[in-house]
Parts: structure tokens; C-alpha cells; sequence
């Protein structure tokens, strides 16, 4: 017979040497990874496992609740005559109109902000990934412009809108601003609403964009040119169809952030309660105008607001939630579909 297998510690030699452990140690020694118990861990370890569950079932909780309290108001107040009249002034809730030039003013302003945002994040973050990683010079402006677009995001609202206000008050930009008949520029109107949404539009769109282009294997750019493309053609052909839906989530993104804001419509449209257009021309003096969306009706018709109108503030906060909650679907529907196709990693954010 073989010494070492007669050995007493022939079974531990085995095991060293490559044998199979037997039963009795796997059972007396702790388990770890994924299979480990909860009685072996550590007191701090356990406490953070806690704190971790607990903070995530309290927002679950609190999402709960906003949606559930807002959707019983709103559904308790909601009428389908508030969709599509307008409103009026009135000491009482019953007069006072619905909030047809809100609804109405929210999807302009929207408009206007994400044509002026998807053009500039969408070229962006293509002359970032595509151009900009060239000399020192191009690293230089690239870093510029990446930290440029991070303030932006950083920068609070009411800032922005500060600032857009101080610009369109400038007689240079009187043609897109509300003007009185004395010639006295009051920087407010649709386009200068828009024109300082699209900022707080811009971060999330550049970055989902940006992340999409990153993502895409370079196997392709180098098929492409193989194949005799320039550099453009590659970009109009094979990169931006490889990034479409980062570029939907970017829009989606954005188009939340502007429906949610209320600081840059309280300064730059005048938050009037009705529509009002400035000049003669159709199109554009509405585009000169001033109004209100639902961010500021809601506001305005609380009961901190002079509306003095809580049921209706309480309707147009339940269309609006309802705009937020489809836009999230939407966002989780265009990353999910993308997964699926095997697609690049989507950029999914608000920054």
C-alpha cells in the first residue's frame, strides 16, 4: 500500500495537492461569495444591508405616494372640459376657465427648446468623440467644451433665466422679444423661453449621445473606411444609425427637463394667463408672445399662488405628472429595446 495513503494525514495531503476535500471541512468552514449566511457576517455589514433596504423601500414608498395622492386628486378634479377651454379671470374656481393655453404652452416651449438643443448636443458630442482627439489643441477645446456643458448642467435655473432676461433685453434682440408701444424691450417671450430651455435640455442629450458614440466598436469606423468612406459619410451612415436610440433617450431626457421647469418660464414668459401674441405676423407673433405652461398654472393656483383654484391646480398637476410618467416609459422602452438588439450601451440620465 501506498505510504501516504496510509499516512494519517494523507487526507489533508490530497486535498492540497489537488484531491477532493472531504465533506467534514466544507461543513465546518464559513461559507462565502454569494452563498454566504447572514449569521457569518460582520454587525457593520449587517447594518448596511438594512440601512441599504431601507432606504430603498422608503423611496419606492415615497414614489408610491406622490403618484397615488396625485393620481385621486387628479382624477377626483379632472375634467374633460379643463382640457379645452381657456382661462379665465375670476374671483371663483367655477369661472375661472380651464387650462387649454398652459397645455398649449408647455408643448411650444418644448418644441422650440429641443430644436435648438438636439442640433447642438448631437454635433457636440460628434466632433468631441470624432474630431476632438487630435493635437493639444483639440484636447484643450475638447476639455473646454465637456466642462463648459458640465457648469451648464450645474448652473441653477433661476440663474439661466436671470441671465436670459438680461439678454433679451438688449435692443439687439428686441425682434424676439415682447416690446411695449413706448419702444421698452421687457426680454420675455416664447423664443427667449425656449432659447434658455434648451440649455437645461443640452446636458442630458449630449451625454447620451456622447456615451452611445463611445460605445460603438471601432471595427465599424475602420470597416467603413476600408470600404472607401470619408470620414463624414461614415459618421452620416454608419455612426449616427448606430446611436439613434441614445439619441431618443437624450431627447426624452430633455423634453422632461422642460416640461418640469418653472423659474425660466416665471421670468422669460411673463407667466400672463393667457396667451398673448406681439405683432402681425402668423407664426411669429406667437413666437414673441408671452403665456404660461403647466408648471406655472399649477403654481400660480395653489393654494401658495393668487389663483386661489387648488381643484383645477390639482387637475393640471395630474396631466402633468402623467407627461413625466410617459416620458420615463418611454426612456425605459428605448433602453430595453435596445438591449435586446444587441445594440451599444445607451445613455440614460438626467444630469
Amino acid at each position: 500500500m501506498n505510504a501516504f495513503a496510509s499516512s494519517p494525514g494523507a487526507g489533508g495531503l490530497s486535498s492540497r495537492v489537488g484531491g477532493p476535500p472531504s465533506r467534514g471541512r466544507l461543513s465546518s468552514s464559513p461559507s462565502r461569495g454569494r452563498g454566504s449566511s447572514l449569521r457569518t457576517w460582520r454587525l457593520g455589514e449587517r447594518l448596511a444591508l438594512i440601512a441599504a433596504w431601507a432606504a430603498g423601500l422608503s423611496l419606492c414608498a415615497i414614489t408610491a405616494a406622490i403618484v397615488l395622492y396625485m393620481g385621486f386628486r387628479g382624477i377626483q378634479y379632472l375634467r374633460p372640459e379643463l382640457l379645452f377651454s381657456r382661462p379665465q379671470a375670476s374671483l371663483s374656481q367655477a369661472g375661472s376657465g380651464g387650462f387649454l393655453d398652459p397645455l398649449l404652452g408647455t408643448a411650444l416651449l418644448t418644441v422650440i427648446g429641443i430644436a435648438i438643443a438636439a442640433p447642438l448636443g448631437i454635433c457636440s458630442a460628434l466632433w468631441i468623440v470624432e474630431y476632438g482627439q487630435g493635437g493639444r489643441a483639440r484636447q484643450a477645446l475638447t476639455r473646454v467644451v465637456e466642462s463648459s456643458i458640465e457648469i451648464v448642467a450645474g448652473t441653477p435655473d433661476i440663474v439661466i433665466a436671470l441671465f436670459g432676461l438680461a439678454l433679451f433685453q438688449l435692443h439687439l434682440l428686441a425682434f424676439v422679444s415682447f416690446t411695449a408701444s413706448g419702444g421698452g424691450v421687457y426680454g420675455r417671450s416664447f423664443l427667449a423661453a425656449g432659447a434658455m430651455m434648451s440649455l437645461i435640455a443640452l446636458p442630458p442629450l449630449f451625454v447620451a449621445v456622447r456615451d452611445g458614440l463611445l460605445a460603438v466598436p471601432a471595427h465599424m469606423r475602420e470597416g467603413a473606411f476600408a470600404l472607401g468612406k470619408t470620414r463624414i459619410a461614415t459618421i452620416r451612415r454608419v455612426l449616427l444609425p448606430a446611436v439613434r436610440s441614445n439619441i431618443a433617450t437624450g431627447v426624452t431626457l430633455g423634453v422632461s427637463r422642460i416640461i418640469a421647469d418653472t423659474a425660466i418660464v416665471v421670468v422669460l414668459l411673463g407667466d400672463v394667463l393667457r396667451t398673448e401674441t406681439q405683432g402681425g405676423l402668423p407664426g411669429l407673433s406667437l413666437l414673441r408672445g408671452t403665456g404660461s405652461t403647466l408648471t406655472s398654472y399649477v403654481y400660480d393656483n395653489s393654494p401658495a399662488g393668487e389663483g386661489a383654484a387648488p381643484q383645477k391646480a390639482y387637475a393640471a398637476a395630474f396631466v402633468l405628472m402623467v407627461f413625466v410618467l410617459l416620458l420615463n416609459l418611454a426612456v425605459e422602452r428605448i433602453a430595453r429595446a435596445h438591449s435586446r438588439s444587441g445594440g451599444f450601451a445607451a445613455g440614460g440620465g438626467i444630469v
